[in-house]
């Protein structure tokens, strides 16, 4: 539709000028469409068009690239010079487009280890390696030390015991240890990794008594099982670790829900519920030095589903005994707390500049870190610099947008959570979304998730992106891939989770979320391998996925910074709750139980109507000149309509999680778990606190749809 920022740069055009030539040009002809975009008048549209066809193509592989190979030079574990240096370098970037950078300063308690080691005590004593080898065509490899293999928060500790195999470490694996008469009280656990978050495994095995917990990477879940293992292919090779944090809150275990700041309260650290057994992480090649002389009782005793990838049988150990010895030694008496550091830059919005929007992504790694999360921390930078573009050209966006580099988000999401626990007053009450950008580009395919509300924009946005693969519109590909039986079905999007940086935006303060990326085969998580070389070998060679994100989230910003009443889609947020309450409904029909999930429809049918009423309100009130107060006050209601589902006191047994609508399954740490209020009192088999949850709930969807109601009447 209009000229390139580079050719107008070229041209020595401004863009200020050129975009209101073109605006007037289209303005004059309309848009080619007789719907303006949703929550926007015909005018409002029609310049919006405009600025938002200046954003496919404004991302440059060619500086993602570059971007990349800096911030990936070198391991930047939260609380190292590394990654004070990847703190100074994101400053600086943002300087250099425009920005002055605020930096935010969070003292947080982060033990760091100083020696971790493993030895097989019998048979055949001896230490085993816990290093991952060095890949000669891999730079990074070569000239930097590795991160030790190690699980942030780990107890330290000197542990010997008899070694049992545990499958997956989950809640069940042990329900079927029990059901088999099998104790890991005192023995050391070995669990491979995969099915839930590690923080769950350390919880459970610590639950059951045991001394210490090996998480080791199975060759079925992401090594050679799964493809050719790196140098050669993606996947991890025999050494390789998965690092990670076992701590399973947000934000610094020290300062629950208020700011890490120098005058914070603490709490002890005996109460803060972190584990209190010495957990480590392994590759295969040093779980085979365990596993595979592991032996039973009888050769057919391992559960259904237990058999792993390695090349032997495998043992849950009661049998003759494998005994190892496993000491973990950190700084936790002389240096446990440590500096960590947000940098942000904002562009202040004109129209409503309280009202905000928020794009972050974490800067820390357990390596060098290039798919987790260099390539978000890139995205992140390159839609600042396309926004700043335009603003500095005189199109600020109406709302004010912030732009977030996180720390610590690997070690219990505690960056974001600070800034959030910080910010709580203004991001309750303005916060209109979160954008997160969380391993974004490492690999060709597609996936979203996030609040039920946005979904329906962010597919509409994906089909103004070109996808790198040359064949249509990022939404082209994405649909294809889905294969969707009808034409009138849209590509799937999961629901939030949990294990990344919106969870403070989304479960404790209820700000509506989207996260996205493109992803493929990998085995490189969280250790040395997940570097520039991998990432350009495997993950995005060209870092043309590293561009196609960008442009999705610069759009997205667009969109929801300049509209006129805010485009969120309350009657998909309404359908997509009835399919969790039909869920939730369905899980309690063997339990005879009588509940009010007629209140529960009812008023989630309620919300629905409500929110299509306010629809055509909406668009018949933009067909006319609206007043700023009349748009002001509309979109101070619509952001109260998601905030009635956050409760003060949170959930039953987790305070901090205050959004009844989505959760991190508190048994499984990643998996989302819709309704948690209700479906954790399900789970409980308590009926009395079930049917206290429906009702509450109920009177939440009523609460919601009053609000659309009193927004329709203000349009009116």
């Amino acid at each position: 539709m209009t000229l390139s920022l580079r050719t107008l740069a070229l041209l020595g055009c401004s863009l200020s000028g050129a975009v209101t030539l073109t605006a007037s040009r289209v303005i004059a002809q309309g848009n080619g469409s007789d719907d303006p975009l949703t929550g926007y008048s015909a005018r409002s549209s029609q310049l919006e068009t405009v600025l938002e066809a200046h954003i496919p193509g404004f991302s440059s592989p060619a500086r993602a690239e570059g971007l990349s190979r800096i911030l990936s030079r070198e391991p930047h574990v939260a609380g190292t010079l590394g990654e004070a240096r990847t703190r100074d370098y994101v400053a600086r970037v943002f300087q250099q487009v425009g920005f002055t950078p605020e930096i935010r300063t969070y003292r947080i308690y982060m033990p760091h280890p100083t020696s971790v080691r493993l030895f097989r005590v019998s048979p055949s004593p001896q230490e085993l390696s816990l290093d991952e080898d060095v890949v000669p065509e891999d730079s990074t490899t070569v000239q930097y030390p590795q991160v030790l293999t190690y699980n942030g928060y780990s107890a330290p500790g000197d542990v010997t015991g008899d070694v049992v195999y545990a499958n997956y470490g989950l809640v069940e694996d042990y329900r079927t240890l029990d059901s088999l008469g099998i104790s890991v009280k005192g023995k050391i656990v070995m669990a491979r990794y995969g099915k839930s978050y590690r923080g769950i495994k350390a919880r459970e095995a610590e639950k059951h008594g045991a001394a210490a917990l090996i998480i080791y990477s199975d060759p079925a879940d992401d090594g050679y099982v799964r493809g050719d293992v790196y140098p050669d292919g993606p996947m991890r090779p025999p050494h390789g670790v998965q690092r990670g944090s076992i701590y399973n809150d947000n934000g610094d275990p020290t300062t629950p829900n208020t700011p890490s700041l120098p005058d914070a309260p603490r709490v002890p650290v005996s109460e803060t519920g972190l584990p209190r057994i010495p957990v480590i992480p392994a590759s295969y090649a040093t779980a085979t030095e365990l596993l595979k002389e592991v032996r039973d009782t009888s050769s057919s005793f391992l559960p259904r589903g237990w058999q792993g990838g390695l090349p032997f049988r495998y043992h849950i150990g009661t049998g003759a005994p494998v005994q190892a010895r496993l000491v973990v030694e950190t700084d936790v008496e002389t240096h446990p707390y440590k500096d960590i550091w947000d940098v942000t830059a904002t562009i202040q919005g004109t129209e409503f500049p309280d009202e905000v929007l928020v794009v972050g992504g974490h800067r820390d790694a357990w390596g060098p870190g290039a798919a987790d999360n260099v390539s978000g921390t890139v995205s992140v930078l390159e839609i600042a610099r396309a926004l700043n573009t335009l603003a500095q050209q005189g199109y600020r966006p109406k709302r004010t947008i912030v732009f977030a580099s996180w720390d610590a988000e690997e070690w219990g999401l505690i960056g974001s959570t600070e800034y959030v626990e910080e910010d709580s007053a203004r991001l309750s009450k303005y916060g209109v979304a979160y954008f997160n950008q969380d391993m974004v580009a490492f690999g060709p395919s597609l996936s979203g998730s996030g609040s039920p509300s946005l979904r329906p924009l962010f597919r509409e946005v994906t089909r103004l992106v070109r996808s790198p693969r040359g064949n249509g519109s990022v939404y082209d590909v994405w649909r294809g891939e889905a294969k969707l039986a009808a034409d009138s079905l849209e590509p799937e999007m999961d629901d939030p989770g949990g294990g990344s940086d919106f969870a403070g935006f989304y479960n404790h303060l209820g700000v509506p979320i989207i996260e996205w990326g493109f992803g493929g085969p990998q085995g490189i998580y969280h250790s040395a391998y997940d570097s520039f070389h991998w990432l350009s070998k495997f993950g995005d060679p060209g870092f043309k996925y590293h561009s196609a994100t960008a442009e999705i989230g610069a759009l997205l910003l667009l969109r929801l910074a300049n509209a006129d009443i805010l485009p969120y889609d309350y009657v998909a947020y309404a359908r997509a709750m009835r399919t969790l309450a039909d869920t939730a409904a369905h899980s309690v029909t063997n339990r005879g139980w009588s509940l009010p999930w007629g209140d529960l429809t009812d008023a989630i049918g309620k919300m629905e109507h409500a929110a299509a009423a306010f629809n055509r309100a909406r668009d018949e009130a933009l067909r006319h000149d609206m007043s700023a107060a009349t748009a002001k006050r509309v979109n101070a209601q619509l952001l109260l309509v998601e905030r009635a589902f956050v409760r003060p006191e949170g959930l039953h047994n987790r305070p901090w999680y205050r959004n009844v609508i989505y959760a991190a399954d508190d048994d499984n740490g990643y998996a989302n778990i819709g309704l948690p209020s209700i479906n954790e009192a399900i789970r409980a088999g308590d009926h009395a606190l079930t049917t206290a949850e429906i009702t509450d709930l109920a009177g939440r969807f009523t609460r919601a749809a009053q609000i659309l109601t009193n927004a329709a009447r203000s349009l009116r």
